[in-house]
């Protein structure tokens, strides 16, 4: 091998190793970048016609396929767990702990013991003031955590906008990586960073919403929803959110968009196809998916479970019970009640055994025909079935008998009259009782329940289910009758002559709230959790505040579960992909090394031609 063979194989030597030392210097230099990838050369030994030299391996970057994209899917799932526990944690804040100032159940039980002190002294102006504020404060109470319910659903349709605009931004970016990097003509540097830049926008998308990469040889990727809906491939699609405005309670997802009164998302692939991600559910997981949940789930329950003790409360108070009256035929037992009197949204009820079994039925006034048919059973147990009135006590008859079956024999034996007889034979099915409950008309007109608490306009609240019911949104207008505010004798006195000595007004009251039970209603979220409710007012209060702190003690414990999955996986990340400083310094000295044996090479090899060129 001749003396320029030698040196030709050094100065190869050489220039591998500065290509060589420039990655290391570049991974040092990023040692604890986020997002950075370590890089490496290899070293390949070439042989040439007389001699073997070195030359550089192309220059590869840390990357684990399978792992990239486990870390990706749980991304998604710790942005979709992160953003409930959060919200959720804020809704369990607002109701308050049991017992807590400005709690639901705290303002209940101060307007319970006001209550009852004014029945031990009703002719107590003091006691009946008390008594008068104490209602307001619940009613501002009710109102104000129902404000804030949909404050938060409105933050979440800000933050919607917000994340689609970010989402767009990201997927421009990456769609212009994808551009760069499907040019063969760049030089493997620029590739490797372009590849990291690629990454992170992954990243930052996965949060969002649940991806499903598809890696290419060439460093492109394609995307797409695990459901299956393509988000980038050559152009990327784009994400819209047209926002509803101010949301209330009435403010619910529909699928019908005549009618939806939230904000709707869409996306338009680059074909032109326009698809709306939220009614055909394209999203399981990531940020977006968990607000969507929570504005038109979970908060939508919150409000719900409000709804229901707003009107048990005003029911407590306002509502009248008439019992049936026994009647005998033969053998046939049974009750009748006079039903003339009972308003759009009362009922009546009745029980009986069948088989030892004892059941109830509720029997709901429905004058909104598009609500019917109604036939559920409520968290008392008791079957729940809407009836159309508009036929007189003659049509209630016939609609009951037809849905209750032959067992039972309803009647109307005249006027407004609803009859119910057993099957006259002793212990197989017997009637136990029937009776109504139904709304005060006024508040001195002789009967002991009053609207204490009213909706808009101090209208009466009947729990009228036409259209989408007086339920809804009530939390938010309940308020006190401006009547009584007025005059707080009306507290006492239910004719005009009723002295205000007298107790049996507000012994009424006491009675109605801790007898007296309630069973909410099939909510328009979808949901169950305000149809779970059942029991007295305390019951339902005490239930809302134990779902809401279950609920969001599950998503907190979810969220921290998949924050500790996602923090194990990116410390295998940094493990395999990140820059350990140790072993490059211990590769800077073979490096050194390899330079200094080269450049001794090339000493030698000077100092060989210098002799020579002195013979």
């Amino acid at each position: 091998m001749g003396l320029s063979v030698t040196l030709s194989n050094a100065l190869s030597g050489m220039r591998v190793g500065q290509s060589a030392l420039d990655t290391l210097s570049n991974n040092v230099a990023n040692a604890g970048t986020p997002g950075y990838h370590r890089r490496s050369i290899s070293v390949i030994d070439s042989m040439g016609a007389n001699s073997t030299y070195a030359r550089e391996g192309a220059l590869t970057r840390a990357f684990n396929s399978s792992l990239q994209q486990h870390y990706t899917r749980t991304t998604a799932e710790s942005g979709f767990a992160s953003v409930k526990a959060n919200y959720l944690d804020r809704v369990q804040t607002l109701f308050g702990k049991p017992g807590t100032i400005g709690s639901i159940d705290s303002a209940y039980n101060a307007f319970e013991s006001s209550l009852a002190a004014v029945a031990t002294s009703p002719d107590s102006y003091a006691s009946r003031a008390d008594l008068v504020q104490k209602a307001q404060t619940l009613a501002t109470t009710l109102n104000r955590l129902s404000s804030d319910v949909q404050s938060l659903r409105q933050e979440i349709e800000a933050k919607l906008s917000n994340n689609v605009d970010s989402i767009n931004q990201q997927l421009q970016a990456l769609e212009k990586v994808n551009s760069r990097l499907a040019d063969q003509g760049i030089d493997s540097g620029s590739r490797a960073t372009l590849m990291d830049q690629r990454d992170r926008l992954i990243e930052g998308l996965s949060g969002q919403m649940d991806l499903r990469v598809s890696y290419r040889g060439d460093g492109t990727v394609s995307l797409m929803t695990r459901s299956g809906v393509g988000i980038l491939d050559v152009k990327a699609s784009v994400f819209h959110y047209e926002s509803a405005g101010a949301l209330s309670a009435a403010s619910r997802f529909s699928p019908d968009d005549a009618v939806s009164g939230v904000g709707k998302l869409t996306i338009m692939t680059p074909a032109g196809l326009e698809i709306d991600l939220v009614k055909q559910n394209v999203l399981s997981s990531g940020e977006i998916r968990g607000l969507i949940q929570l504005r038109d789930q979970s908060l939508v329950q919150a409000q719900d479970q409000l709804d229901e003790i707003a009107a048990s409360v005003a029911q407590a108070m306002s509502t009248n019970v008439t019992q049936g009256t026994q009647v005998t035929a033969g053998a046939f037992n049974g009750y009748e009640v006079d039903i003339a009197n009972i308003r759009n949204g009362n009922e009546f009820s009745f029980t009986y055994t069948q088989g030892g079994a004892e059941k109830t039925v509720r029997v709901l006034r429905v004058d909104d025909a598009s609500r019917l048919p109604i036939d559920y059973v409520d968290a008392n147990g008791a079957r729940v079935i809407g009836l159309d009135f508009a036929g007189g006590a003659a049509g209630v008859a016939a609609q009951l008998q037809n849905r209750i079956g032959v067992n039972l024999a309803v009647s109307n034996p005249s006027g407004s009259t609803l009859r119910i007889m057993d099957d006259g034979a002793a212990g197989t099915l017997d009637m136990l009782s029937l009776s109504t409950r139904t709304t005060s008309t006024g508040l001195q007109n002789g009967t002991l329940g009053f609207s204490l608490f009213v909706d808009t306009n101090e209208a009466d609240f009947t729990n009228s289910l036409d259209g989408v019911g007086q339920k809804l949104g009530f939390a938010s207008r309940i308020s006190v009758n401006s009547a009584i505010v007025t005059d707080n004798k009306l507290l006492v006195q239910h004719t005009a002559t009723t002295p205000l000595g007298d107790q049996d007004r507000l012994n009424q009251l006491i009675n109605n709230l801790d007898g007296m039970r309630f069973a909410g209603t099939k909510g328009t979220s979808g949901t169950t959790a305000s149809l779970r409710l059942g029991g007295t007012v305390a019951d339902l209060i005490s239930q809302t505040l134990n779902f809401q702190g279950n609920v969001a003690q599950a998503a907190i414990s979810e969220a921290e579960t998949q924050e500790l999955t996602l923090d194990a996986l990116t410390q295998r990340l940094d493990s395999e992909y990140g820059v350990d400083v140790d072993e490059e310094m211990a590769r800077l000295m073979e490096l050194q090394n390899a330079f200094a044996a080269n450049a001794r090479v090339m000493s030698v090899v000077q100092e060989l031609m210098n002799a020579i060129m002195q013979l």
